[in-house]
């Protein structure tokens, strides 16, 4: 990712820059719903073993588990839900927050969540659940810092 790609970011994040303003765009609560629903539908498959008691979020009344790694000094994401409306707000937030470095998820803007419009949608135990993702991307993301600088060129 161009390291400059958050730079002008209102979240700290292009792409969540993106998913914000695309979820916002409609006035329709189902069509938000319906896309997040989508959204969980892609998320790729998270493999048993990394569903430990480590990488499980707390606070979530559903069972999400979230797993990072540092690649060329940006993260990239893997998580699992066993609840399909939290699985989506995973993959949100996976598709917001995969290529950046270390730095820049724990820099995001948490606001962006109300800027997304969902939290008219979601239950109170849910919206606070997508915002105990975000912190635990970021707690992961901070076990990284100063191991984010890319491999010699």
């Amino acid at each position: 990712m161009d390291p400059s790609a958050s730079a002008g970011s209102s979240y700290g994040s292009a792409a969540l820059d993106r998913l914000a303003e695309k979820l916002n765009g409609t006035s329709d609560a189902r069509k938000r719903y319906e896309y997040v629903l989508w959204l969980a539908k892609k998320l790729p498959a998270m493999g048993q073993e990394l569903q430990t008691e480590d990488r499980r979020v707390q606070g979530c009344v559903s069972q999400v588990f979230i797993d990072s790694s540092l690649n060329n000094g940006v993260l990239h994401w893997q998580g699992a839900s066993d609840a399909l409306i939290t699985k989506g707000l995973l993959a949100l937030l996976i598709q917001g927050l995969d290529g950046l470095t270390p730095a820049e998820v724990m820099a995001v803007d948490p606001t962006f969540i109300a800027a997304t419009g969902l939290q008219a949608s979601l239950t109170p135990s849910r919206a606070n659940g997508f915002l105990n993702i975000l912190r635990m991307m970021q707690a992961q993301a901070s076990r990284f810092v100063g191991d984010s600088a890319p491999a010699s060129e």
